[in-house]
Order: structure tokens, then sequence, then C-alpha cells
């Protein structure tokens, strides 16, 4: 089930892409290079999401790196 997940996923990015793409012919270089680069991240970010349900978050990295100076405000 997860591969199919991954499937649908990618067909969905590959679609976008497809369909934003002729509209980027008049934009310059570094605007398409931004757009592939954050679709990129945005299918790399699901795909591990999709194959590891349990990463942590965002929130508990917060967590993790400022825990120590909560404690000591405290």
């Amino acid at each position: 089930m997860k591969w199919g997940s991954v499937v649908v996923v990618t067909l969905a990015v590959l679609f976008m892409i497809g369909y934003e793409w002729p509209k980027f012919r008049q934009y310059s270089k570094r605007e398409k290079r931004a757009f592939a680069m954050l679709t990129a991240l945005g299918w790399v970010l699901t795909l591990l999401l999709v194959l590891f349900p349990d990463l942590p978050g965002p929130t508990q990295l917060v967590d993790f790196l400022f825990g120590p100076f909560g404690k000591l405000l405290e």
C-alpha cells in the first residue's frame, strides 16, 4: 500500500510540473530553479512521511533544541 501512495504522489508531482512548466517560459532561470527545488523538497518530504509516518516533526525538533533553555528559565 505504501508503494501505491508513492506512485500516486509521484504522479501528482509530475502532473503539477507538466501543467505549470509551460507557463514558466516567460520567467527567468532563477524562478524556474526555485520552483523545481521547492517542488523537489516537497516531494521528498511527502515521500518520507508516507514511508515513515512515525518520523518526528518540527515541533519535536524545537522541543529538543530549546528544551534545556526552557528549564533554565523556569
